[in-house]
């Protein structure tokens, strides 16, 4: 059985899910992913590969990267290339104009996800709905921007930003706000993810080489150990006796204990082997949250 995650590099016009399953046919493990990517977006999808599906509830609402590219005076109806032309101007921001804006976006700001998103409506994806002709109406939503920049700037309408923002945002909306605060319409060209918490570019691979490592046995390499991703959780080390307690769904009292009020990952203080996520109350009884070895 394999255990751990794979940060795949997901190509362009497959949905996250299709790129889950494909790796989930390459190994032969059960998976689950973090964070969906738009069809036409690529980059950081982690995938949890066999119990490490268990902890992805500790490993989701993180901090993202993406670097994006737009094109100005031009609008579609999904904010991106892929969909139909609304409105064209002929107003283009210059480079100062962009740089002066930016720091109006940064902290916590409001946005309206896209329509052409997979935001559920009464359990319902949005764009589906759209694609259905049915009504949509999709509430604001509060986000947080770490920082945005612009990388790049072209005279042929294009330009490249880079943004570091909370789980739940929305890039493409993101750039059309932009856009309509300097008088102008745009649409996202490119968009990808370089981060996500823990996963990160450099350490992702494509679906061929996933598949090509596999076949050589060299998938060791590649696989990221399950607690990895959970470094940002302190940890807490038992004797195997008191792990046991907390695999049979014990409470386990420390006599003292610095962490209170937290969750904590959990090791075998002989063998130093991860067992789980833990929760130690304020008066420092631990109880098992998600346990790997049971």
């Amino acid at each position: 059985m394999i255990d751990g995650w794979i940060c795949l590099d997901k190509p362009k016009e497959i949905s996250s899910n299709f790129a889950m399953v494909k790796v989930r046919k390459i190994l032969g493990e059960k998976t689950g992913y973090i964070g969906t990517l738009d069809p036409f977006a690529t980059g950081v999808l982690p995938i949890g590969i066999g119990r490490a599906r268990k902890f992805i509830q500790f490993v989701e609402n993180v901090e993202k990267i993406y670097e994006f590219e737009v094109m100005f005076g031009i609008s579609t109806d999904s904010y991106d290339e892929t969909g139909q032309v609304t409105e064209t101007t002929k107003v283009l921001p210059t480079k100062n104009q962009i740089e002066k804006i930016l720091p109006e976006f940064c902290g916590e700001i409001e946005q309206i996800p896209p329509k052409f998103s997979a935001i559920k409506i009464n359990g319902r994806r949005a764009c589906d709905l759209i694609r259905q002709n049915k009504s949509v109406k999709i509430p604001s939503r509060k986000i947080f921007i770490h920082d945005l920049k612009l990388l790049q700037f072209s005279e042929n309408n294009l330009v490249k930003f880079r943004v570091r923002c909370s789980k739940g945002t929305y890039v493409r909306t993101l750039a059309v706000d932009i856009a309509k605060k300097l008088g102008s319409l745009c649409l996202v060209k490119e968009l990808r993810r370089i981060k996500s918490g823990f996963f990160s570019i450099d350490r992702a691979i494509t679906l061929e080489k996933l598949a090509e490592i596999v076949d050589t046995n060299e998938l060791g390499g590649n696989l990221i150990p399950l607690e990895s991703p959970l470094d940002d959780i302190p940890a807490l080390f038992l004797e195997k006796n008191y792990v046991s307690k907390l695999q049979n769904g014990l409470s386990v009292q420390l006599a003292e204990s610095e962490i209170l009020s937290s969750n904590i990952r959990l090791f075998d203080i002989g063998s130093g082997e991860f067992c789980g996520v833990c929760f130690v109350s304020a008066d420092g009884v631990v109880n098992a949250v998600k346990m790997y070895l049971n």
